[in-house]
């Protein structure tokens, strides 16, 4: 299986000043508000893992437009990349629904959670190209730093809607973290509550 640049984890770095996507501060300051999370509680520590990768798989992905809590989103993998698009695999090409990964939504919360596709579940491409992302995935844990010192803030080189949600997704985590009593936990602790990659995003994980 290729290591390509979409299987790699986004680089995070402290919020610079200016704004290269060109848009109003007005808008910004709008859509930074829209990914607040709500609904934030105490969760077991697999499930604020689970979560987490499942978003930033998501989040790893292309896609151009903001999207919305509640829709329906699907994920694939053609040509080696990640892509989300609002259109179905049965409105879409054969490589497409061969490449298909699963349904996304956005919950409230702002993390994701992933319909797994019966392509997923068998051995292939796209279960391999699962498991690449999720031991790029878990090796960021692999630190003296905390959870909540890892977490992806302001991921810079991420697209403006994917750069937003993981900063979404962080408070969330973080939030997660503070109420279920898990804050200061060491990465390499976490790590150990991890699943084997072959779990991942199965019903059985």
């Amino acid at each position: 299986m290729k290591n390509t640049a979409q299987n790699n984890l986004p680089a995070v770095a402290p919020k610079t000043a200016g704004n290269p996507d060109g848009k109003g501060n007005s808008d910004v300051l709008n859509d930074w508000f829209g990914v607040e999370p709500s609904g934030v509680v105490a969760k077991p520590r697999q499930q604020v893992l689970a979560e987490y990768f499942t978003s930033m798989l998501v989040l790893a992905s292309s896609f151009s437009y903001k999207p919305v809590v509640g829709a329906t989103n699907y994920l694939y993998y053609i040509n080696e990349s990640w892509r989300m698009s609002l259109i179905a695999p049965d409105q879409w090409t054969q490589a497409h629904r061969e490449g298909f990964a699963g349904a996304c939504e956005l919950q409230r919360d702002m993390t994701w959670t992933i319909e797994p596709s019966e392509q997923l579940l068998q051995p292939g491409p796209l279960s391999e190209a699962v498991a690449t992302f999720f031991d790029a995935f878990a090796s960021t844990f692999d630190t003296d730093l905390t959870l909540e010192e890892i977490l992806p803030f302001y991921a810079h080189r991420m697209p403006y809607w994917q750069r937003l949600h993981a900063s979404g997704l962080s408070r969330s985590i973080r939030a997660a973290v503070i109420l279920g009593d898990q804050r200061g936990i060491k990465a390499r602790e976490w790590q150990l509550a991890l699943p084997a990659s072959k779990q991942v995003l199965t019903p059985e994980s």
